[in-house]
């Protein structure tokens, strides 16, 4: 099992000096650095990992530490260090919580959980040493089978922090899922539920009725065979085949909040004037009236937004793709992750956007036509899907039944509707026509569809639209 600490500080920190001074009159050789040198790791005597420190990170972006931490931090700019405990070594969390408290105390600032800023007590380190090779270049895991790795996580909210996009990283690159476990109150980021795609990957929810269950679907797991898996379906005789729902997963109600759900494809030609960004902030603009507020390659986003910055650094990365996630004002929730990536057909940007809206809280539902507009005639839009769901206005993932949303419309790009035969993107099976974007002579064509987040029927029609498109 594993603890995470963070210091939230004024001033930079300087975690080598910190654990230097926390770990005085130890063994010679106590520390190691991993990625690049941006984690400062200690372990034990058998090179199990004891604590593990990242490199501090400047966060300029407002508002959080309060989405992913309930915390309240310093003002923006401040810094942002984390510190992740293993308590399989009885030392391990204790010296976590003393080092974020005296980083705290000497770098003018606070550590989350608060409880870990209650002790400054030096801690005995006598069967610590250095990481070998290459268990140091190894992320902490908490059990690692043939199958699957497993991380422990106690935090408000799972976010796609740097630390959790290498583990997902390397589970990957071994062909192994990753399984998150966690309490019953935690939440998940809407980064870390897309990374949830692979089959073996899960969000493992501890519950005192079911002991454990998938926070994502409901069904009650046990441990079994090396990895979290669903309790196997009844016998058929029993009248009950399927796998059971945990009860705590079916205790949802309806407070009223929704979510305005869009992903889209963008294809550009490449090009050294080409400036990536620019289709989602054309779309935050239309729909909130203000541009994103910040951007990172992991949570907590902590760049203002800059299209130019994230161009820059997916040209540096390329051709290797590059993921990046952009989070709006605190008081407009929005959350959007962007993958570009180079294909023979240029330079593909695929968003995903998400923005909450509380009971007293009207989505702009009238102008999605606008932004889809301008996403087809000045950013080489491809396609893009609308779906209104009903879904917390913070934009969290919580262990509970939330229904699938429903399609508010879908959007041809103009390529695409030149490429179709025969008029047949026109001329359609749907009540609606579909609405044309652009110039007559090429236009996109937008296609309406009910939206009813109290009818799933518009699932029907979206089907049947996409079967025309393809000339089934």
């Amino acid at each position: 099992m594993t603890k995470d600490v963070i210091a939230l500080t004024q001033r930079m920190p300087d975690p080598w000096t910190m654990l230097a001074g926390l770990l005085s009159g130890g063994p010679d050789r106590l520390m190691d650095t991993a990625g690049e040198g941006a984690v400062v790791r200690l372990c034990d005597s058998e090179g199990r990992p004891l604590v593990s420190v990242e490199a501090p990170l400047l966060v300029q972006v407002e508002g959080e530490a309060e989405r992913l931490l309930g915390a309240t931090p310093p003002p923006v700019p401040y810094w942002w260090t984390e510190a992740r405990a293993t308590t399989g070594v009885e030392e391990a969390e204790r010296l976590a919580g003393t080092f974020a408290a005296r980083l705290a105390a000497l770098a003018d600032g606070s550590a989350w959980p608060t409880e870990a800023a209650q002790s400054l007590t030096v801690v005995k380190t006598d069967a610590v040493r250095v990481a070998p090779t290459p268990a140091a270049a190894q992320p902490a895991v908490d059990v690692l089978t043939d199958k699957v790795a497993v991380v422990i996580q106690d935090r408000p909210v799972v976010a796609m922090t740097a630390w959790l996009s290498d583990a997902f990283r390397t589970a990957a690159n071994a062909e192994l899922g990753l399984q998150i476990v966690t309490p019953a109150g935690t939440t998940l980021s809407l980064a870390v539920r897309e990374s949830l795609s692979n089959w073996l990957s899960r969000w493992v929810v501890r519950d005192e009725k079911d002991g454990y269950y998938d926070g994502l679907s409901g069904a009650v797991l046990r441990w079994q065979e090396g990895m979290f898996a669903p309790v196997p379906a009844a016998d058929a005789t029993s009248g009950n085949p399927r796998t059971p729902v945990a009860a705590s997963f079916q205790e949802a109600t309806d407070t009223g909040e929704r979510q305005l759900a869009i992903t889209f494809r963008a294809v550009h030609p490449a090009d050294d004037r080409l400036v990536l960004g620019g289709a989602l902030e054309s779309t935050w603009r239309e729909l909130t009236g203000e541009p994103p507020a910040g951007w990172g390659t992991a949570e907590p986003a902590n760049l203002p937004w800059s299209p130019r910055q994230m161009t820059d650094l997916a040209y540096e990365r390329a051709p290797e793709p590059t993921w990046f996630v952009v989070v709006g004002a605190p008081d407009r929730p929005g959350l959007a992750t962007v993958r570009i990536s180079r294909t023979q057909a240029g330079v593909e940007e695929h968003t995903t956007l998400a923005f909450g809206y509380g009971p007293d809280e009207e989505p702009p539902i009238n102008s999605l036509l606008r932004a889809a507009e301008q996403l087809a005639t000045r950013h080489h839009l491809q396609s893009m899907l609308v779906q209104l769901r009903k879904a917390r206005r913070d934009l969290t993932v919580p262990p509970r039944f939330e229904g699938p949303g429903v399609p508010l419309a879908f959007v041809l790009g103009s390529e695409e509707v030149r490429q179709l035969p025969d008029d047949r993107a026109r001329r359609t099976p749907l009540s609606q026509t579909p609405v044309p974007l652009g110039p007559k002579a090429r236009p996109a064509l937008y296609y309406p569809l009910p939206g009813d987040p109290s009818d799933l029927s518009g699932w029907q029609d979206f089907e049947r639209l996409m079967q025309h498109l393809k000339g089934a």
